[in-house]
Parts: C-alpha cells; sequence; structure tokens
C-alpha cells in the first residue's frame, strides 16, 4: 500500500510541476489558432491533435489542469473555513446555535449535492465572461459544500468537549481561550484536514461534469469538463486522443484518493 501511496504522490508531483508553467514547455497558448491546421490528427507538432479552432489540444489539456488542480483545491479551503465556523461554533456553544446547524445541513443534504450545484448554476448568468465563470463556478462549489464537513466538525467537537482531558483542562483554570486554542484546535485540525482531501476529488469531478454539460467554465478557457464535451461528437473509439482529458481526469482523481487513504488512517 505504501508504494501505491508513493507512485500517487510522485505522479501528482509530475503533473503538478507541469501544470505550473504550461506556457514555458508547450508549443502556443491555449487559445492560439492554427487555422490551417483545424481537427488535425496527432503529431509531432500537435500530440494529441488541434480541435475544430485549429488549438492544440496538448496545450489546452495543461492549461486546463492548472485551472483544475489550483481552483478545486481554493474551491475545498473555502468549504472547509465555513465548516469550521458553522460547525465549530455549533459545537463549542451548543444550544439554539447546534440545533440551526442541524436544521440548515439537514436542508442542504436532503437534495443530492450535484443536483443543488445544478439548479443553482442555472439561475446564475450562462453567458459569463471566462474569468468570471472560473471564480463563479469554484465559489459555487465552496459555498454549496459546507453541509456535510460541517456537521463531522460540529460532532468532533463535541465529542472533545465531552472529553476527560477537555474537563481536566478546565478544572485547573484554563482560560476558554487557551482551551480553544489548545486543546480543541489541535484536535479538529486532522477533522477538517481530512474533509479537505475528501472535497479537492469531489470538487474536480463537479467542475468537470458542470464543463460536460456547457455549465462550468467558459470558453476559450480550457477545463478538464470543456475538453470531455468533445467526445460527444467522436465517430467511434480510432479517435484515441479525445479520451486524454478522461484519462488524466481519472489518474488523478485515483492518485488523490490513494493520499487520502492515507490521511484517514493518520487520523
Amino acid at each position: 500500500m505504501k508504494v501505491v501511496r508513493g507512485c500517487a504522490l510522485v505522479f501528482l508531483s509530475l503533473v503538478g510541476m507541469a501544470a505550473i508553467a504550461p506556457e514555458w514547455w508547450t508549443r502556443a497558448r491555449y487559445d492560439t489558432q492554427f487555422r490551417d491546421r483545424p481537427d488535425a490528427p496527432p503529431s509531432r507538432a500537435f500530440p494529441l491533435g488541434t480541435d475544430a479552432l485549429g488549438r492544440d489540444r496538448w496545450a489546452r489539456l495543461w492549461y486546463g489542469t492548472r485551472i483544475s488542480l489550483t481552483l478545486a483545491p481554493a474551491a475545498a479551503l473555502v468549504s472547509c473555513a465555513a465548516a469550521a465556523l458553522a460547525g465549530g461554533g455549533a459545537g463549542w456553544m451548543g444550544g439554539f446555535l447546534d440545533g440551526a446547524l442541524q436544521t440548515a445541513s439537514d436542508l442542504f443534504l436532503s437534495l443530492p449535492w450535484f443536483f443543488l450545484l445544478l439548479m443553482v448554476r442555472a439561475f446564475l448568468p450562462l453567458n459569463a465572461a471566462p474569468l468570471a465563470s472560473i471564480a463563479l463556478t469554484f465559489a459555487l462549489l465552496g459555498a454549496l459544500g459546507w453541509a456535510a464537513p460541517a456537521r463531522v466538525v460540529c460532532a468532533a467537537v463535541r465529542r472533545i468537549k465531552t472529553s476527560e482531558f477537555f474537563f481536566q483542562a478546565q478544572a485547573a483554570g484554563c482560560r476558554a481561550a487557551r482551551v480553544l486554542w489548545r486543546q480543541l484546535l489541535p484536535n479538529v485540525a486532522p477533522v477538517l484536514w481530512a474533509q479537505f482531501w475528501v472535497a479537492v476529488p469531489a470538487y474536480i469531478l463537479a467542475e468537470a461534469t458542470l464543463g460536460m454539460l456547457g455549465l462550468g467554465i467558459a470558453e476559450p478557457l480550457p477545463s478538464w469538463g470543456g475538453m470531455l464535451r468533445e467526445l460527444e461528437g467522436a465517430p467511434s473509439f480510432r479517435q484515441w486522443w479525445l479520451f486524454a482529458p478522461a484519462v488524466l481526469l481519472a489518474a488523478v482523481v485515483t492518485s488523490l484518493q490513494a493520499i487520502l487513504s492515507r490521511k484517514e488512517d493518520s487520523v
């Protein structure tokens, strides 16, 4: 198992390094058009061919990878921060806040999460500018993904509050701020860290699905989901290069899950 996790970490490191600055090593930018080479098959100049507008799919794949690997963790950070504030505050204060959190999270979790995401996204402008579509997509992911981790954090805080070492700290005369900083937060941090790693692959898949439905990142910016839309018109599996985004997406998500299993074991 350690070998699998090590291979996953090496793979993600290589993908991350390649996606940091694709403009340094790819032939063209994601929006450069080679008008004399539309729908070109793979070649030495274009390893994955070109799309209908003559844009290099290889370059677009790595620019899209940079977007997903940068903004999915950012969205996960937003949702975990909201979960820490809502779940931690409700678990610490108890009473009305605890009941309000349970009611609000039940409301969010009563609908399938992705269905709720589609419903909210459909009410927002569909013709947003490319950069605005990036912020909109991942802000939605972060804002709508707080409910499940908030319940986990709330339960963890309640459990810690009833533990023996917590009562001993209070009996020793520790101030509430010191107990919160020195006792509560260090014990809740691993829970939040695990929730962060759970959210990252989920948000990567959610963005790809939104892109395939035309609700994700707007053109000309590339994304894995936007590139996967080309599979709709693929005549057969003979155009194997069109599956490159799906293969990379599956490999990245699988690697993240392998690392996640290590985080869960440590928690």
